[in-house]
């Protein structure tokens, strides 16, 4: 039986919408900004922290100071202190929580390399979804962002995923053979959890 979902997504493709209303539809728990605040509660720091080290690398500057601050004898003493977190520190933490996420189950969780961590569980249904260029610009620049911004984040979001993604999973971005089913959005959102939650159903019956 299906008792888990996780909803990788191009940025801009309505993912985080999709999954809500998939959650609601099911009556599971939603786990994509609370996901976040749960990191960011265990490794005490603010949301804003956790959020820029999501999904991404570290940017140069702060691996030059990470490495300096690991290399030195002055940084090795201090480094505890000053509570440094990296994009590993949420890659561990993360992990930790989406497995204990997945073992309570019913649960909705948005990307963050759920699909990886979760991988081997025949409880778990792995999506992707996807849309054309435009439609992600056009639902960025909704948000309230320039056409321009909308592009540049459509192109650098994912961009920055792929390298993440990448460098932790030692994988190409999207990974195909992962999911069960890869989704184009632009079919519109009522359509895209309809079908979603008829695969639930049509799986669960063949278990």
């Amino acid at each position: 039986m299906i008792r888990i979902i996780t909803v990788e997504r191009e940025y801009g493709s309505g993912g985080g919408e999709i999954a809500q209303l998939l959650a609601e539809r099911l009556g599971w728990k939603l786990w994509d900004q609370l996901l976040t605040e749960e990191i960011a509660r265990k490794v005490d720091c603010p949301k804003a922290v956790v959020e820029r080290r999501e999904e991404r690398n570290d940017p140069l500057y702060y691996r030059l100071f990470k490495s300096f601050m690991r290399g030195s004898y002055e940084g090795s003493i201090n480094a505890p202190r000053l509570k440094l977190v990296d994009s590993e520190c949420v890659l561990r933490m993360t992990r930790n929580v989406v497995l204990n996420i997945a073992e309570a189950g019913n649960c909705v969780i948005v990307g963050r390399g759920s699909q990886h961590f979760l991988e081997n569980r025949t409880d778990t249904l792995r999506v992707f979804l996807y849309a054309p260029t435009e439609e992600k610009i056009r639902r960025v620049a909704a948000r309230g962002h320039s056409l321009p911004e909308a592009r540049e984040l459509v192109d650098t979001v994912d961009r920055d995923r792929g390298a993440y993604i990448q460098k932790y999973f030692k994988v190409e971005w999207p990974t195909r053979w992962l999911y069960h089913v890869m989704l184009n959005t632009a079919v519109g959102e009522a359509a895209t959890v309809d079908t979603l939650a008829s695969f639930v159903h049509t799986l669960d019956s063949y278990r």
